[in-house]
Order: structure tokens, then C-alpha cells, then sequence
């Protein structure tokens, strides 16, 4: 008899109860495909003289595979690492009332480009450039897929084969290698470089300007801040000394609208102050989902829109009913936005919920200690806020401890800070106390080193 006639048939094992609940969890096809892959992996084992596996370490194998595939899915993750928008865990998480209204509009058809008054075809983004008129007293705007997506369509329409003033002290680069001069190269805009890393003043851009310049263009610095002797000037400063023609544009990224955050100018300050488009990010300080808003004058919004690069980067139903939702909700109240709530959340309640995760739990294994949060998301770069955490004091390697804690079918995203793993409350929604005690505890319950 062959030597490979004892490894089990695909379908065979598709069918057992180990591999159902995976079928429902990553789909049949790609299940099938985990299975066929671990049985020529076995198959060519035979071949190369080794025995073949027992059909149950073949079908730990299979699940073990199955288990990391869909650990690369999507899934909701506990974030404890104090940074409020961490763009690794999807920045502003969207609040429950807000997604409810976005199901009654995107779980059937919607009026996405139909005018309701005259039947005929309308504008796609609904009343979010009213509602951004009302918010940051912008003429007009322009929705995009992010603020990448932004800045680039702005360039592209504005600037393209002409001049773009930048401070070299705001080239800045961000996560995923998004650097300011390149996507000045890709829009066909030529960059124009002025002042120092820590200090441009007025009279560099002055100098700098010509028959060439279309722009001049501020950028937030986003993840890092420049101490000491430093000096930029201010958008009003920029704004007086430009000829006619020449715009002003503003990158202002972190999307404060109506907050009030150390190191953070408001959009509507930055119009105030002379700028005739300004861009951001929806997804941070503002709250709503991943989009890119650009607003200003209403004649250069109006070339934005009718442009041909707009198709591409245009978002559907989904964020603009999100979006529209999360305007309303923000015209509507005076409490604060999401992130400075939570940063602005009394220690005492913070030390409150990390006393009820630990309730029971012996000193020794864990214990309340004072941290630091920040907003994230680039916004605020140089600021942290007081807030408590739950450090763990096990002789587990702290990476193995958080590894772990990933693992869970809820994973609990911390860090390590002085040798410990710690678990920030500053950073919990409500209801995921009992998550990360469930947590805790498994820790707590596992053997020891490593």
C-alpha cells in the first residue's frame, strides 16, 4: 500500500467539527485552501523519507493555519496603550448611535445622487458643506477618501507645473512613508524650499516668491514638534505679503474644528486668517470616519469638485452618511469633542475603573500606577495628559504577555514601559473593564516564565 494513502481527503476534512466553525469565520474556499496547502506540506514530508503526521497533528496543523489567517481579519481589538487616536487601531471609533444612522441609510438605497425635490440627478455629499460652513465658517468644501487624497487632489488642480512655497521645517514625513516633497512630485507641482528646519521667517517667503508661484503651503508637523530657537510665522503674516493670484493653502491634518488642544489651530482660525483652502483629516480630533475635507473659497472648491480626479477619489455612501451624521451631532452640542472628553477625564474616575479591574487581585500580581495619554493621530505631537494604568508584575518576558493578550478572539493592544506591561485606562470604552479583568486574569492564571 502507498505510503501516502493514510492522508485524509480535503472534503473529509472540511466536514469535521474542528474546521465548521472555521468555514464560517474565513469562507469554505479559503478554509479548502489552508487544508490543501498543510496536505502537500505533508505529502512531500513522505516523499522525503519522514512518516506521515498522526490525522490529528494534521488537523492542529490545518486550525493552527486557520487561526492565523483570520488573525489577519478585520476584528475588534481593546486598546490600552493611551494614545486616544491610534492609527494602528483605526483612529476615532465611531459612536453607536452614529453607526445605527448610517445602517438606515446604507442598508437599502439612498438618495446618494438624487435631488428629492426635482427628481433629477444632485450633488453627492448631501448638506456636509453646509454644515462645514457652520462648523468652521468655510465658503465651501470638498469631500475626498483621506487627507493624503486632499492634499494631492489640491495641488494637482492648483498648482500643477508651477512653483509651491514650503518651509523646510514643514517637509515633514508621516506613518507609511507619506512625505511632503514627493506628493509635490506626483501633483506636477515644483517645490520651492525656504527658511531653516527651526526657523523661516516672512521675508523668506517673500523672497522666494515669483511669476512662477502658485502657492504657498503650511503643514502641520503631525508626529513631532521643534523646540528651542525656533520661529515660524502665522497664517495672517503668510496671508499679507501675497500678491494676488498667489493662494494660501493649509495642510492642518489633525481635524480640530471646535476643540481646544494644546499645540492645535482650528481650521476656521487658519480661514480667518487669510487662507483660501484648508484640509484635514475627518477620522481624528473631529471624530467621523476615514475621509479628507478640503474647504475655502467656494470658486476653487468649485474647481476641485469638476475636476476628473475627483471620480477616483471621492468617497461612497458609507462615510459621506457617517460624516453628515457626525456634523450634525457636533452643531448640535456644546460638550467638548470625543478626544478632549477623554483626556480631560478626572483621575479619580480613572483610578476608579482600574480598582474595579483589579478588585480581588493580589498586589503582588498587578498594581495601579500613574501614566501619561495622548491624542494621537498627529494632532498634539508634543502633548501628553495625566492618566492611570494597570501594571502588570509578572516574571513572564513582557512581550510574551502582550503577545498573548493578542491572541484572544477580543485582542488587548498595551505596552511596555519600564520593563512591565501596562494597560492603560485612560484609553477603555465603555463596557471593555470586564474584558481587560478577564485578561488580567489569564495572565495571572497561566504558568510561569517565559
Amino acid at each position: 500500500m502507498s505510503k501516502l494513502s493514510g492522508l485524509p481527503q480535503v472534503e473529509k476534512l472540511l466536514n469535521t467539527p474542528g474546521l465548521k466553525a472555521w468555514l464560517e469565520r474565513l469562507s469554505r474556499p479559503l478554509v479548502a485552501g489552508i487544508v490543501s496547502s498543510v496536505l502537500e506540506e505533508c505529502r512531500q514530508q513522505v516523499l522525503d523519507g519522514q512518516p506521515l503526521p498522526p490525522s490529528e497533528a494534521i488537523l492542529d496543523l490545518i486550525c493552527k493555519r486557520c487561526r492565523g489567517t483570520w488573525r489577519r481579519r478585520l476584528v475588534p481589538v481593546v486598546n490600552a496603550t493611551g494614545i486616544l487616536l491610534h492609527t494602528n487601531l483605526g483612529r476615532a471609533p465611531l459612536s453607536q448611535l452614529l453607526w445605527e444612522h448610517a445602517a438606515r441609510v446604507n442598508t437599502g438605497y439612498a438618495n446618494l445622487e438624487l435631488d428629492l425635490e426635482n427628481g433629477k440627478r444632485g450633488g453627492r455629499a448631501g448638506l456636509i458643506s453646509e454644515l462645514l460652513r457652520l462648523l468652521i465658517s468655510a465658503e465651501a468644501s470638498v469631500i475626498v477618501n483621506n487627507n493624503a487624497a486632499a492634499l494631492l487632489l489640491l495641488l494637482s488642480v492648483l498648482a500643477r507645473g508651477r512653483e509651491v512655497i514650503v518651509s523646510r521645517g514643514e517637509q515633514v514625513q508621516i506613518g507609511g512613508g507619506f512625505r511632503i516633497p514627493e506628493i509635490l512630485a506626483l501633483s506636477g507641482a515644483r517645490l520651492v524650499e525656504v527658511g531653516t528646519t527651526n526657523v523661516t521667517r516672512v521675508a523668506d517667503f517673500q523672497d522666494a516668491l515669483g511669476p512662477d508661484t502658485a502657492m504657498v503651503l503650511m503643514v502641520h508637523s503631525s508626529n513631532f514638534k521643534i523646540r528651542g530657537f525656533t520661529w515660524k510665522p502665522s497664517c495672517a503674516e503668510i496671508s499679507e505679503i501675497l500678491p494676488p493670484g498667489v493662494l494660501l493653502a493649509v495642510d492642518q491634518g489633525s481635524g480640530a474644528t471646535d476643540e481646544t488642544l494644546p499645540g492645535e489651530t482650528r481650521a476656521a482660525r487658519y480661514l480667518n486668517q487669510g487662507a483660501h483652502l484648508v484640509c484635514f483629516s475627518a477620522d481624528k480630533l473631529l471624530g467621523g470616519p476615514q475621509a479628507g475635507i478640503i474647504a475655502g473659497r467656494q470658486e476653487l472648491i468649485a474647481r476641485l469638485a469638476s475636476h476628473p480626479l475627483m471620480r477616483p477619489f471621492r468617497p461612497g455612501k458609507t462615510v459621506l452618511s457617517l460624516l453628515e451624521e457626525q456634523l450634525v451631532r457636533r452643531l448640535n452640542t456644546t460638550e467638548p469633542g470625543w478626544v478632549t472628553s477623554v483626556l480631560s477625564t478626572p483621575l479619580e474616575e480613572l483610578r476608579r475603573r482600574a480598582e474595579t479591574i483589579l478588585a480581588g487581585i493580589d498586589d503582588a500580581s498587578a498594581r495601579v500606577v500613574s501614566s501619561t495619554m495622548a491624542s494621537g493621530g498627529g494632532s498634539a505631537p508634543d502633548e501628553t495628559f495625566p492618566s492611570v494604568a494597570i501594571e502588570i508584575l509578572s516574571e513572564k518576558k513582557p512581550a510574551s504577555v502582550l503577545a498573548r493578550r493578542r491572541e484572544q478572539d477580543i485582542p488587548i493592544i498595551g505596552t511596555i514601559a519600564s520593563g512591565r506591561v501596562r494597560l492603560d485606562c485612560g484609553t477603555l470604552r465603555p463596557g471593555e473593564t470586564e474584558l481587560v479583568r478577564n485578561a488580567l486574569l489569564a495572565v495571572l492564571a497561566e504558568p510561569g516564565p517565559p
